[in-house]
Order: structure tokens, then C-alpha cells, then sequence
């Protein structure tokens, strides 16, 4: 078993495990850790815990030391100079006439390395903008190409349902999202009722499909054949979260909404 603590970079950001050492830390408390892109600055957002050598990267790096307030402004003075590239990159974006879209500039805490983050269409020769970056800036420069996801964490803003962001307040990874879960929890199936800010599928069918999937467990599929109480139909609807089934039923030419318990019992007598 191995101590650990729980640091993440960015306030949605990927939580990564860190050895502790001698230090007493707690929740909310900012430290200063050796990642493998350098020394990085993060906040401890799991307490103290022992965990299995699967759930944990060895080697598993150690917290260097607690931040102070002179790391404070190490860190106040890279967001400063981090705007200042993003204008400057911009400009010599511009003047290679590149087909990309600088959404975010970060420096390391260390000033070792200057991360800019792009999308674009499809691949960009960036080698002379490089170049250009690395006289302006004089340090390790790093082009990193993302998704259209991955832009609206770092960017963040307001979603449909009026709240802020899911992945740019509190998601801290991407789960996969199908269109399989729309359906499954009966929604509009209108690309616009069902896409994010990034134009995906929102993440948040997620949430409730595991409740969905596990309620649906015994329910008829849509098209099945059943016995109902007034003879022979065919499901035409179901309603999940109210156990209700409709059923059309053919010599009858009408449709008629049944709770489940009765179907299931209307079958059992036909065995």
C-alpha cells in the first residue's frame, strides 16, 4: 500500500497522485509538486490515503514542499505573462497565415516550458512559427493540437440548461457518450436539444444512463409482441422512469397504456 495524495493543476483538471512524505496535508492546501513536464503548482483536492500499487504510476513522485506566498506570485506573474504570449502568438499565428485557432497559453511554474494549446482542421506545419516563438519567448516551446471538448473546458461558458460547464467545473476526465443513451432516456433525438457548446453530444446523458439501463431490465424492446390484459398488442411505447408500457392492440385498433407488473403477469399465464 502507498500514501498518497490526491493534486489536480486545473480547477477540472485530471487528478494525479503524489507521495506525501513527511508533509501533513490537507484539503485545499497548495503544493509544489515534480511532474514529468517539470515543477508544476497544484492544490490537494484528496486527503491523505493509502491506496494499491494498481490504482497508483510508479514511480510515484513526492510533494517537493508546501506552496508559500512567494509561489502565489510566481504563479499570478505566469497568467500575466501567459495573456501577453497569447496576443503575441496571435499576431505570428497571423503572419504565417496558419489555418489554426489559439485557444489557451500556459507556462509552466517554473518558466521551463510554454504550452500553447490550438485547434484546427486537420495537421498544421508550425515548424517557422516555432522558431519565431522560441526567439520571442527564449524557452522550451510546446504547440499542443486539441478537440473541440477539450476547448470548451479551458474556455468554459454557460450550457443549455443555464448552468456553468460540467467538464469546465468539475469533470475531470471525458467519459464516452453515445447516441444509444438519447434514445435510451427517450429524448429529442435533434442534434441541437442534444449537443453541447462543443457541438458534441452533451456529457451529461451520461449521468443517468447506468438508472435508465438497470430500470429498462425486464421492459419489452419498442416493436416486441406481448399479451396484455385485453389480448394481443404490440409495444409501441414505453415510459422507463413510470414502468409504463403502450400497447397497440391490433383487433381492437386502439392503443393502451399498461403498467408493467400487468404485462409480466398476463405473460407468466400464458407458460
Amino acid at each position: 500500500m502507498y500514501n498518497v495524495v490526491g493534486v489536480r493543476f486545473k480547477k477540472a483538471g485530471k487528478i494525479y497522485y503524489f507521495d506525501p512524505g513527511e508533509f501533513l496535508l490537507e484539503i485545499g492546501q497548495y503544493v509544489i509538486v515534480e511532474t514529468a513536464r517539470g515543477v508544476e503548482y497544484g492544490k490537494i483536492v484528496v486527503p491523505m490515503k493509502q491506496v494499491g500499487e494498481n490504482d497508483v504510476v510508479l514511480p510515484l513522485k513526492q510533494v517537493l514542499r508546501p506552496a508559500d506566498e512567494r509561489d502565489q506570485i510566481q504563479v499570478d506573474e505566469n497568467r500575466q505573462e501567459s495573456q501577453r504570449a497569447f496576443e503575441l502568438a496571435n499576431t505570428k499565428i497571423s503572419e504565417h497565415k496558419l489555418e489554426m485557432k489559439l485557444v489557451d497559453v500556459e507556462y509552466t511554474f517554473d518558466r521551463n516550458k510554454i504550452i500553447f494549446y490550438f485547434t484546427a482542421e486537420g495537421r498544421v506545419d508550425f515548424r517557422e512559427l516555432v522558431k519565431d516563438l522560441a526567439s520571442i519567448f527564449r524557452t522550451r516551446i510546446e504547440l499542443r493540437q486539441i478537440g473541440v471538448r477539450d476547448e470548451a473546458k479551458l474556455l468554459g461558458g454557460i450550457g443549455p440548461c443555464g448552468r456553468m460547464l460540467c467538464c469546465s467545473t468539475f469533470l475531470g476526465d471525458f467519459d464516452p457518450v453515445s447516441i444509444k443513451m438519447a434514445k435510451d432516456q427517450n429524448l429529442s433525438l435533434n442534434p441541437t436539444k442534444i449537443s453541447g457548446l462543443c457541438g458534441r453530444l452533451m456529457c451529461c446523458l451520461k449521468y443517468e444512463n447506468d438508472d435508465y439501463e438497470n430500470a429498462k431490465e425486464g421492459m419489452p424492446d419498442i416493436g416486441d409482441s406481448t399479451m396484455t390484459p385485453d389480448g394481443p398488442g404490440k409495444v409501441v411505447g414505453i415510459n422507463v422512469l413510470e414502468r409504463l408500457i403502450q400497447v397497440f392492440l391490433e383487433e381492437q385498433v386502439r392503443t393502451v397504456e399498461y403498467t408493467l407488473e400487468e404485462i409480466i403477469e398476463c405473460e407468466k399465464n400464458l407458460i
